[in-house]
């Protein structure tokens, strides 16, 4: 056990903090919403941490070498936003003033990519955490991969404020449990243990022995730190950066809204401003005279980080121009990977694996046909990283070159055990922190329990590959509690998340392609157990995939209907198209292995491969929901709108309706109908 003594604290009225405080509840005032709680408490912990320790540059917040610092406790935004300004980012005071208005740079909770300096978005409890793990482990690896004797171009640590509400959700268990077992040790985290959540005090709920819990996963915990002594975070600081083999975890002891006169320590402070009175006596306990948002000259010189900001990385400049004398060759792929460029031949390689898989022709499982694509990549992107939770050799998700990062500091391979709430935020963390693609696996039912974190993938608009097999019935004996039903269309519902299920090898194919290719989002490719069979196609078809939907089957006669169907309900259009054409009823299949990119396209070409003139009969093994927005009035959908069964994958398609003949009734009745109310 480790223990801080508790030299005195530095008075309420340090300037120094005051401002971080007065800023805090300036912001919240004037908006008239906000957290004002966590802020007030925090204010000598982050005055320590970023005028001694944190390692940045205001004006230049994409150094690749600088530190991270992630609020996981994402509703304390006012605190991070008054760091930010204080210290020199582009951040100017008139944003304070605007805190969670419209088009504001400083919204409730800590947007990445709106606010300059915020390294990801935080808010929903735990994640943030999570999110520091993966840019941890970013660090460690990249470090392994690029770092050679004399020269550490990689050399950063990463630190996370947690509070009590971070460490009840469940992520926060997953997340550090693999933190201690990679042995993380850049990684410190802060706990603001104020006792307090938005129901009162935690100890009613939360009596956990959190040190213990985390000298159990295998982190290193600095005990009993007085949150409002300087000296004695400062020196928990201390420790933590010399332990290097174990992530580090600081228990610091604060009062929420701390310097409210009658709030301090209250539930009231956690979530609603503190109202002008007990601002007025806030300003009275911290001797603070100036009016709202006003920061004194000398009080903003003893926060300004620019200067030594540029020092620090003129000091990484000059060590990576001597790195990139001694590695030319990596010095260039370090930064074609921290800044998130793909290879410049990289369509050439896409090309490359589309052509191949089309030659061979193969009728295999989608997630196999995934690997082979994946085998593929590796061997061209270097920056692929990933793994499975625990269903590795089912989601097949490993390839010649799998090297897991335990084994190998340099590898490429994460084993995140059963997990999958923190391997999504984690993977969100490897994006975010660069030099990385991830890409992570589990079965399609089960992005349930990581559909919050994919979410936050699409938010913020990060490169993430989702990897979700075991796509339908299809699977099998396994029954109704592996089966997804709702899953496709749930993840469908995802703003800026593109969703691919394809009918054959070829289609995975392009959707990996797509998917590495797509720098504005994540994709997810829900993928089957069941072998599908290869499904012909011309050359302006297989560019055609790329289109998100486009025709596969063209009658020789003008088309009476659609049949328009995904994944290995294509196989199904094909043959009901077959079985109505030795009728006379010429059918075009439409495939539309993802939804998403074929509404981003034209409209000339949305009407040239669904015209509003025929019929649409929409065929998924899967909630029907959606689909109605092409059947239309006219149309139908062939989907499964309850619990699946458990039985082998024939009788389960058979059993609910999923064949040839049912499609090719239901184009009939729809054909029939159509003809029906044109002749009245």
């Amino acid at each position: 056990m480790n223990v801080v003594p508790r030299p005195p604290c530095a008075e309420l009225t340090d300037p120094v903090t005051a401002v971080v405080r007065a800023l805090a509840m300036d912001m919240v005032e004037q908006a008239k919403s906000g957290h004002p709680g966590a802020p007030l408490g925090l204010a000598e912990i982050v005055s320590v941490l970023w005028r001694r320790y944190l390692r940045h540059d205001p004006t230049n917040p994409a150094w690749p070498d600088r530190d991270r610092f992630v609020l996981s406790n994402g509703h304390a935004s006012p605190l991070l936003y008054a760091l930010l300004h204080l210290t020199g980012y582009q951040l100017p005071i008139e944003e304070l003033k605007r805190f969670r208005q419209l088009h504001s740079k400083t919204p409730g909770h800590p947007e990445f990519g709106v606010t300059v300096g915020v390294e990801t978005t935080t808010g929903p409890l735990g994640q943030g955490f999570a999110n520091a793990v993966g840019m941890a482990i970013a660090e460690k690896t990249l470090a392994a991969q690029f770092n050679r004797p004399g020269h550490a171009i990689v050399d950063h640590r990463t630190y996370v404020i947690v509070g009590d509400g971070c460490l009840m959700e469940g992520i926060s268990h997953e997340a550090a449990s693999l933190a201690g077992r990679l042995g993380l040790g850049k990684l410190i985290m802060l706990y603001d243990d104020n006792g307090i959540s938005i129901d009162g005090k935690v100890i009613e709920w939360f009596a956990d022995d959190t040190p213990k819990r985390f000298e159990a996963y295998g982190w290193h915990v600095v005990r009993a730190v007085d949150g409002h002594c300087p000296v004695a975070v400062d020196a928990a600081l201390a420790e933590a950066i010399a332990e290097t083999d174990k992530p580090s975890l600081i228990c610091c002891k604060t009062v929420i809204g701390r310097g409210a006169p009658t709030k301090q320590g209250h539930q009231d402070t956690h979530g609603a401003p503190l109202g002008a009175e007990e601002v007025a006596r806030t300003r009275e306990a911290l001797d603070w005279r100036h009016p709202p948002f006003a920061v004194p000259p000398n009080v903003a010189a003893e926060w300004d980080a620019t200067h030594q900001g540029e020092v620090l990385e003129a000091g990484w400049q000059r060590r990576f121009e001597a790195y990139r004398r001694a590695y030319p060759e990596l010095a260039a792929e370090f930064l074609r990977r921290v800044w998130g460029d793909l290879p410049s031949n990289f369509a050439a390689i896409a090309a490359e694996l589309v052509s191949a898989t089309a030659a061979a022709a193969s009728s295999i499982a989608s997630r196999k046909a995934s690997q082979n694509a994946l085998s593929a990549l590796a061997k061209a992107l270097p920056e692929l990283i990933g793994g499975s939770a625990d269903l590795t050799h089912s989601n097949l998700t490993h390839h010649q070159l799998t090297e897991p990062i335990t084994r190998n500091p340099a590898g490429n391979t994460i084993l995140f055990g059963v997990r999958e709430f923190a391997m999504t935020a984690i993977a969100n963390g490897l994006a975010l922190h660069g030099g990385f693609q991830p890409y992570v696996a589990t079965f399609l039912v089960f992005s349930d329990y990581a559909r919050n974190a994919i979410r936050m993938s699409a938010l913020m608009h990060q490169r993430v590959v989702y990897v979700l097999t075991h796509d339908s019935i299809g699977l099998g004996e396994d029954g109704p509690t592996h089966q997804p039903i709702e899953h496709v269309e749930s993840l469908r519902l995802i703003p800026n998340l593109d969703v691919w299920r394809p009918s054959d090898a070829v289609e995975t194919a392009v959707a990996w392609t797509q998917a590495i290719a797509r720098s504005g989002g994540p994709s997810a490719l829900a993928l089957s157990r069941q072998i599908l069979p290869h499904q012909p196609r011309t050359d302006e078809q297989i560019e055609a995939i790329a289109r998100g939907g486009y025709v596969l089957i063209e009658p020789d006669a003008a088309p009476a209907a659609i049949i328009l169907a995904t994944g290995s309900e294509v196989r199904l259009a094909r043959e009901a198209a077959e079985l109505l054409a030795a009728e006379d009823i010429p059918v075009r299949v439409v495939s539309m292995p993802c939804v998403e990119l074929f509404e981003r396209q034209e409209t000339a070409w949305k009407n040239r491969v669904l015209p509003l003139h025929l019929p649409v009969v929409a065929v998924e093994a899967g909630a029907t929901r959606g689909w109605w927005r092409y059947a239309g009035r006219i149309g139908a959908v062939v989907g499964l709108d309850r619990f699946g069964e458990s039985a082998p994958e024939k009788d389960l398609y058979k059993h609910f309706g999923f064949t040839p003949e049912r499609v090719a009734d239901i184009v009939r009745s729809v054909v029939g109908r159509r003809n029906l109310t044109s002749h009245c």
